[in-house]
This record gives C-alpha cells, structure tokens and sequence, in this order.
C-alpha cells in the first residue's frame, strides 16, 4: 500500500496584520496561492501512485486497487475459492473491491483535506469546499463498521436473489 500526503502546511505563513498595506496583502496571497498550486500538485503527484490491496473478510480472495479506485490485481487465495459457490466466491470480490476503493476514497480525501481548511493568513482564502459524497457516494463518509454491515446484508439478499433466479433457469 502506498500512501502518499500532500499537505497545505508548507504554505502556513505568518498572519498579516490588519495594518498591512493592500499591496503586502496581496503579495502574502499570492504566495500563498503559489505554494497552494504547489502543494496539490505534489498530491496529485503521490495519489497517482497509491494503491490499495485488501483481503476480503473470508480471506479467500485479495484485491488491489489503483488511485482511480480501479481494479489492477485479483488474486485467490490458498484455494479456498474451490469449495466455495458463484456467489460466495463473487461476494468476496465484491466485498473486498469496495472496502479497498473506500480505503482509497478515504486516502483521497485525507489528502486533499488541508486545501479545504480558510487561510491562516488571507481570511478572504476560505478553502475549497469539496462534497466527497457526490464525488465517492455517500457512504465514503460512514464508519467503516457501518459500511460493512450493511455489505454484508446486501450479499446475502444477493445471494437469496441468485437462488430465486436459479430456479426459473431450470
């Protein structure tokens, strides 16, 4: 797992003085500005490289994931996926995709929190206001236990589903 942070603090400036001239205040947030740019690309620069790899709760399969939340690695382990149904062995993956793109999702967000912070020294500078629930879902912002429970859930109805569909195939 590589986990990389880009950090506003670099750019942490002393305060101006109310006293200031406009001109040393508009210097102060231009530099502030520049050190900004620069810090998120640095952060965009670290996330390109993250990636997560989770096991799922059964630990029968292993996932990897890249900074998109893409799948980039599938593997199945210690051959527990022979003894296991379809849909076992299919809620696995999915259980552990989505707690490994949360795990990314959450990296992400912990990354690109300081530029949502106001300025310390140009109160005009009130941050970026990011809605990481329109961007991840909303679940990005529940308790991991939370969302797990509610996976967990989700795969057994699908699984129930799997059984009724099986029986019109027949």
């Amino acid at each position: 797992m590589n986990k990389g942070k880009g950090s506003g603090d670099d750019a942490a400036q002393e305060p101006v003085a109310p006293s200031a001239s406009i001109e040393e205040r508009l210097a102060q947030a231009m530099a502030e500005l520049e050190a900004t740019q620069e810090a998120v690309a640095k952060a965009e620069t670290e996330l390109r490289d993250a990636s997560f790899t989770v096991r799922s709760r059964d630990r029968a399969v292993e996932v990897t994931v890249g900074h998109q939340g893409e799948l980039t690695a599938l593997r199945f382990l210690e051959g527990k996926y022979r003894n296991m149904s379809a849909g076992e062995l299919a809620g696995s993956v999915l259980e552990a995709a989505e707690r490994a793109r949360t795990q990314m999702s959450r990296h992400v967000m912990e990354t690109f929190q300081p530029f949502t912070q106001p300025s310390a020294t140009a109160p005009e500078l009130t941050g970026v206001d990011i809605d990481w629930a329109a961007i991840f879902g909303p679940s990005v912002q529940e308790e991991p236990q939370a969302v797990a429970g509610r996976h967990t859930r989700n795969r057994l109805r699908d699984e129930i589903g799997e059984d009724t569909e099986d029986e019109h195939d027949v």
